[in-house]
């Protein structure tokens, strides 16, 4: 069974109004993804999803100028030696970024494949799960263009999202700071206490955008106020000073989004940069990878939960890897966030996940069900691929 056909679907669909948000770094006027779909030469596709950076058109020119030449009429079962031919091949010019963002798309939708000539899930074809459920928490507490107008009422916006999130049935939400002052922000994670309680779970997010020393201010009132984990809080670059900033403040540091494969995250671990470790599947480079940074992760006692951004296909290759990754420590009665991986769920609309699915995805009592079906477990609505698709790549035998 070998590879007769690769396609790629860049997807966009526009933001309008409130729909609209920011994190620190951007604004967000579209949900975009680039959808991998392999065909063997039997007929068997599979599905994946490459990278989860803005704009993605030059993962797609990469898919298909660089790697489809080197994967056409491949073994599409053989996951392990494709991955390492295809990295070692952009080793000298690509061990981050674009390079792997493509690989990891190809990864998954090969993983796919594989799952579904077995007529089994992912997560068995990987040893078996810990889990078929996983509690899910709400990303959400975006900025809206009148925070940056009005930052004072920032604030007051932020306490109704999180009464929203509360009265929906979430005990858990990760909030976005960083765009506005310091002190902004620090109202704004205070009203965001002040709606939910001091029982509720609540993480935060800056997206990398603070120094050291803004970053040493801000998380030493977020520990005050009970948040459990302080997300991003200065460039990935700077593994040295999250370390620091980890020995320093109370409040767990998390981080992995913007790295990429097991050496990538050997360089956190090592430096002891990370509580929490958050590899991306799309883009740290795919299932294959994933499996190996678990490894990787365990060996340094450090528990991961995955980033989830993009489509369906992306939160269905998450959901499939949560499904193995073994609570760290191991105890008798795994207790989420604590010991147990919890699931990343954004809040805000994005029709590329929610829509693309067939049966989209349902969260019952905050918690999300692990694919059960064979490969990813997922059934690709092609009407809505195309409605969304505004790029189409081709590339066959």
């Amino acid at each position: 069974m070998n590879i007769e056909r690769i396609e790629t679907f860049l997807l966009k669909a526009a933001l309008t109004g409130n729909d609209r948000f920011y994190s620190s770094q951007a604004p967000f006027g579209d949900r975009n993804s680039l959808v991998v779909k392999i065909t063997t030469d039997d007929g068997l596709v599979g599905w994946g999803e490459s990278g989860v950076s803005m704009p993605l058109e030059h993962v797609q020119t990469y898919i298909h100028d660089i790697l489809a030449p080197r994967l056409l009429g491949k073994p599409a079962l053989a996951t392990e030696p494709l991955w390492h031919e295809l990295y070692a091949f952009s080793r000298d010019f690509g061990r981050k970024a674009t390079p792997v963002d493509a690989l990891s798309g190809i990864d998954i939708a090969l993983w796919d494949i594989r799952g579904k000539e077995a007529g089994k899930p992912v997560h068995a074809l990987m040893g078996g799960a810990y889990r078929d459920t996983v509690r899910a928490y709400a990303t959400g507490l975006y900025y809206r263009e009148e925070d940056l107008t009005d930052p004072k009422g920032a604030a007051s916006r932020v306490r109704e999202e999180a009464t929203a999130y509360l009265e929906a049935g979430f005990s858990a939400i990760k909030g976005k700071i960083g765009l506005l002052t310091a002190r902004d922000d620090i109202r704004r994670m205070e009203a965001a206490r002040d709606a939910v309680g001091d029982e509720f779970m609540l993480m935060t997010d800056a997206n990398h955008a603070y120094n050291r020393h803004t970053a040493r201010t801000v998380g030493n009132a977020l520990h005050e106020l009970g948040y459990w984990w302080f997300e991003e809080p200065l460039v990935p670059e700077d593994i040295e000073g999250c370390a620091a900033l980890r020995s320093e403040l109370g409040i767990a540091i998390a981080g992995g989004e913007c790295e990429y494969t097991r050496y990538g995250m050997m360089d956190l671990l090592r430096a002891g940069a990370v509580d929490i470790l958050q590899p991306d599947i799309s883009a740290c480079g795919g299932l294959s990878e994933g499996q190996k940074i678990l490894a990787l992760a365990t060996a340094f006692h450090t528990p991961v939960c995955c980033h989830v951004w993009g489509s369906g296909v992306a939160a269905s290759a998450a959901l499939q890897l949560t499904a193995v990754i073994p609570p760290t420590p191991h105890t008798a009665a795994p207790r989420a966030a604590e010991n147990d991986p919890i699931f990343e769920y954004d809040r805000t609309r994005n029709p590329l996940r929610d829509d693309l699915v067939v049966g989209g995805f349902q969260l019952v009592d905050e918690t999300l069900s692990i694919p059960q079906g064979p490969g990813l477990g997922i059934e690709i609505d092609t009407d809505v691929l195309e409605q969304f698709t505004r790029k189409r790549g081709e590339s066959k035998r």
